[in-house]
């Protein structure tokens, strides 16, 4: 009881602080630690998988609450389509049922949350590819807030995708080679609508970037937790924010 009331009184002077700071634009989160979390407390792959879906529900949340206008997540690379067929098939079967809820969720509609799918969708079975559809269609005129997942996503597959639209235009007489500058290869990446995020995190406790926004990167913070993604607390969340600021504070930005 002392220890949850401790608890309690710390993260309101951590929000309190957080609020009073600067507060990133757009925070992207490299979402790691579902399976060995399952391992650590007893739970079965597909238990561990639920509790990080449960996680990203707060995340959201808290993203809410601090006013972050977009919140881009690693759900799915195309790694992981390499994984045990049964896990691969519970996943995709649970990505297609909540993106079923979530062109329905209330949250969305009442807050203005744009949701898109930045990835090779293509290669996702078409019940999913239907029901992203679905989500992406019900939320499509909201701009409040964006809420980006990145499915079937590669970041050096999203690069070459972008080398050969470039290549194409220029092949077509649409631009020349000279007409190549940032701006443009910004412009044919899946995240092309979105600014660059401001803040990358991930959770586990891997210090690397997994082929995840490898060009939007350039010049975003980068913070990591050795926290599984499942018991990312908000508190954890919060030191995320607070570190951000404080190197913002450092470096006179």
């Amino acid at each position: 009881m002392i220890a949850s009331t401790a608890y309690q009184t710390y993260e309101k002077s951590l929000l309190k602080e957080v609020r009073e700071g600067h507060v990133p634009n757009h925070v992207a989160i490299i979402m790691d630690g579902n399976r060995r979390f399952a391992r650590e407390i007893g739970l079965s792959t597909t238990e561990g998988h639920v509790k990080g879906k449960d996680k990203l529900e707060e995340v959201m949340e808290w993203c809410l609450e601090l006013d972050i206008r977009i919140l881009t997540v690693y759900a799915f690379s195309t790694e992981n389509l390499n994984r045990e067929p049964e896990e691969v098939d519970y996943l995709l079967r649970m990505f297609e049922e909540n993106f079923y809820k979530l062109g329905d969720e209330e949250r969305i509609h009442k807050h203005g949350i744009k949701v898109s799918v930045l990835g090779q969708r293509e290669l996702l079975p078409e019940r999913l590819q239907k029901a992203i559809e679905y989500a992406e269609a019900k939320s499509a005129s909201y701009s409040n807030y964006f809420y980006n997942i990145a499915m079937a996503y590669g970041s050096r597959q999203e690069i070459i995708q972008a080398i050969k639209t470039i290549a194409q235009k220029v092949k077509d007489g649409e631009m020349s080679v000279d007409d190549i500058d940032e701006s443009v290869v910004s412009g044919s990446l899946y995240t092309a609508p979105f600014p660059d995020p401001d803040l990358i995190l991930r959770t586990s406790g891997e210090e690397r970037v997994s082929n995840f926004l490898l060009w939007q990167l350039a010049y975003a913070e980068l913070y990591f937790t050795d926290v599984y993604w499942p018991g990312f607390r908000k508190v954890d969340f919060l030191r995320a924010i607070r570190s951000y600021q404080l190197r913002q504070r450092r470096f006179g930005k």
